[in-house]
């Protein structure tokens, strides 16, 4: 596994200038795309997947997660935290789930990334917005929809919760790992959270409340391997 290096992005050069909420109206729908699948080849290790996304692909594939690894996804280093993400197809470099027809063979289990694109989110003051790129899509022939509508996820303000649960988990955790040097430390805490958030199967029913439950135990367990 490599190591992702993090980028520092200058937003006002990427999109629009604006930042949007869940019920603001944004320039985002590309028609069914017609065809086009840019966005699904050449993104390396960029589809980087949450505890949520998991739960989506395990649960609606009715595969494990080990399974996923075999040939769809992949492990990669994140800022001093291992995590999965979309694997690209070595012959072709496209996403291993689009198929022949380029079309997304699991839409409707899609990604946040890919529920997002071509909306990216920015965190401030523990909350977030969203944000229009206006660079990573070649269709200008856009049309305005609700960003809630674009983003097509149940009990938004529940996984908004989420989101923010998560990216400060993950990035308070990543400035902590990056600031080590023990590597033994480093396999011992990703092996155990790969198992909490990743490994273990989810039930169907209620993902907010099992995460709840793995983030406080994972909080517990990793407090306590940093001492």
């Amino acid at each position: 596994m490599k190591e992702t290096m993090k980028r520092e992005i200058d937003l006002n050069e990427i999109s629009d200038g604006r930042r949007y909420g869940a019920n603001d109206m944004v320039k985002a729908d590309c028609g069914d795309c017609k065809g086009c699948f840019d966005c699904c080849k050449g993104m390396g290790e960029s589809i980087v997947l949450d505890p949520y996304d998991v739960y989506r692909l395990t649960n609606g594939l009715q595969m494990s997660f080990e399974q996923l690894l075999a040939k769809h996804i992949e492990l990669n280093v994140f800022h001093g935290m291992i995590l999965p993400n979309l694997k690209m197809r070595e012959d072709t470099d496209t996403c291993a789930f689009l198929n022949e027809e380029g079309r997304c063979s699991i839409h409707s289990l899609r990604p946040g990334i890919c529920r997002l694109f071509p909306l990216g989110r920015c965190y401030e003051n523990g909350s977030f917005q969203y944000f229009l790129q206006i660079h990573e899509c070649r269709n200008e022939q856009r049309t305005k929809v609700k960003v809630k509508k674009w983003i097509d996820t149940p009990d938004l303000k529940q996984n908004d919760t989420f989101i923010l649960a998560w990216h400060d988990f993950v990035t308070e955790l990543q400035e902590q790992m990056m600031q080590r040097s023990d590597e033994a430390l480093f396999k011992k805490v990703n092996l155990f959270l790969l198992q909490q958030f990743f490994i273990e199967p989810y039930r169907q029913e209620d993902f907010y409340k099992q995460f709840e439950e793995r983030l406080k135990k994972a909080k517990e367990v990793v407090a306590t391997l940093l001492k």
